[in-house]
């Protein structure tokens, strides 16, 4: 197509795009989503999450490894109570760090480049944990493979938002918790056998696996269109879109969309426009919810699950509870990633935030009004020793702080987990979306280092029902938030949701 005969196209376009939403335009997008075929887009997005797989995998890594490298004959490699900490929380801090440099990425290299590069850190880093002779490649291997974790964290949300199309935008983007996820059960389980009969080191090989068959996947798979046309590819951008929606459907419309949208955020975004609503409120939102979302308490509650349930006497054995855990996450998430398209966003968010408050106050409470001598908890003042703790739960109360933990990271994983992740790459204006996405990693991770770091002087100081309050606390201005400042973005467009952030008229969210 010339691009002369494409120019009345765009004028039509746009001015149907104005005006959503007429009953014309609803029409020919309901005929577009039922004639699109999604077989290449699924193939795209599982080559994409592989990387939250491996994100998974790396974050829960210590969970099986520290037992084993505290137990070490060699002193260069033996964990202590000061090392063994670090080992777990520098991951983190790698992360961050991965956000920061995406900021860059994102818009440099495009999506799909960002995230094969994180290939390159992620396998270094699983080499020096495998190779591993004294401490400092231990803390390196975590650093580099929290690196990994951080750009792909940043990248592969947007990279699904931009290929997707609405019809299934939600359920894709569910995919990368849902993946991550998945990640930490297969490391819980391999961990588990390869105690038993090989060394530890053989769980950072097993940790390659899926970051090379991303990157070998990924060599096949387009850009996104979007990204393409920020850069003046149109040709490449016309013929990624064809891919990913088969070339019998009426694709160029939907190209002369986002081309129309792209144009007008033609130029990088400077200083004084984020003086403008269009940019900085949904920039805010974002981060708002990266921020809520950590603060609600969901890495502290993972990172020291076992210690938490071993203070409160959890009737089940320690070593079943993290994958009891883990399947509860599993499912809620692919029941969220159902429900997105259905039900929405914001309603999925208020009942998540609601769950994780009902949760949290249970927990909170329970340990401070049910007594020592039932629930083990030893006046609730530190989770570092056990030398005091009952051999055995003394009553069936002891499954309150099970369920009420089920409960949260059923809530948590039903909403404000994988949505706060979907809603980034949504609401992110274009021109902004790489350097903004990497914000809210560095927000996310930051935090998350932070309050893990914090958790325990916390208990120590006040106890283990404060920070469970405190997070009940949050759970409560989550929802307050969810319904003074998010939109709801379930069956719209990337280029919809943009207009309704300049022009503010809610009509084009209805």
């Amino acid at each position: 197509m010339e691009r002369g005969d494409r120019e009345p196209l765009v004028r039509k376009t746009s001015s149907s795009y104005r005006t959503f939403p007429e009953s014309t335009a609803r029409r020919l997008d309901r005929e577009y989503l039922r004639s699109l075929h999604n077989k290449r887009l699924y193939l795209a997005v599982f080559a994409a999450v592989l990387g939250n797989f491996s994100f998974g995998f790396a974050l829960v890594y210590p969970s099986p490894v520290i037992p084993a490298l505290e137990a070490h004959p060699s002193a260069a490699l033996r964990l202590d109570q000061h090392t063994a900490p670090w080992f777990g929380s520098v991951f983190t801090l790698g992360a961050a760090a991965g956000g920061l440099s995406t900021m860059l990425l994102n818009d440099c290299l495009g999506r799909k480049l960002s995230i094969m590069f994180s290939a390159l850190p992620s396998a270094l880093g699983y080499a020096l944990l495998a190779g591993a002779q004294g401490l400092w490649m231990l803390l390196l291997g975590r650093v580099l493979t929290g690196y990994a974790g951080g750009v792909t964290s940043a990248s592969i949300p947007v990279y699904i938002s931009e290929i997707s199309h609405p019809g299934v935008r939600g359920m894709l983007g569910a995919c990368p918790q849902i993946m991550a996820v998945l990640g930490s059960l297969v490391l819980y389980a391999l961990g588990k056998y390869l105690r038993l009969v090989l060394d530890w080191r053989w769980l950072a090989v097993a940790g390659e696996v899926p970051v090379l068959a991303m990157v070998l996947l990924l060599c096949f798979m387009p850009n996104s269109p979007r990204f393409l046309l920020s850069q003046g590819k149109e040709e490449e951008a016309l013929g990624s879109l064809c891919w990913l929606r088969g070339e019998d459907t009426d694709y160029a419309r939907e190209y002369e969309q986002i081309k129309d949208s792209v144009r007008r955020q033609s130029r990088r975004v400077s200083c004084a426009e984020l003086k403008d609503p269009f940019l900085y409120k949904p920039i805010l939102i974002a981060g708002g919810m990266r921020f809520l979302q950590q603060l609600s308490g969901v890495t502290c509650i993972l990172v020291y699950l076992q210690p938490i349930f071993k203070k409160t006497s959890v009737i089940l054995k320690p070593e079943y509870d993290a994958a009891l855990v883990g399947l509860v996450r599993l499912s809620s998430v692919a029941i969220a990633a159902v429900s997105m398209d259905k039900a929405g966003r914001k309603i999925l968010l208020f009942v998540s935030a609601g769950v994780m408050l009902v949760s949290n106050l249970t927990m909170g409470l329970y340990i401070h009004f049910v007594p020592a001598s039932h629930n083990g908890t030893v006046a609730n003042k530190t989770l570092v020793s056990s030398a005091n703790l009952p051999a055995e739960p003394t009553s069936y109360i002891t499954l309150i702080p099970l369920l009420a933990t089920m409960l949260f990271i059923m809530g948590y994983a039903m909403g404000w987990g994988p949505i706060t992740w979907l809603l980034m790459s949504e609401i992110l204006p274009l021109k902004a979306r790489g350097v903004a996405s990497g914000l809210c990693v560095v927000v996310s991770w930051l935090t998350a280092f932070t309050l893990t770091q914090f958790f325990l002087p916390v208990v120590n100081a006040f106890g283990l029902e404060v920070p469970f309050l405190f997070f009940a606390v949050i759970s409560a201005g989550n929802i307050l938030f969810t319904g003074c400042c998010v939109p709801e973005t379930k069956g719209r467009s990337l280029e919809q949701i943009e207009a309704f952030f300049r022009t503010g008229r809610r009509s084009f969210l209805r």
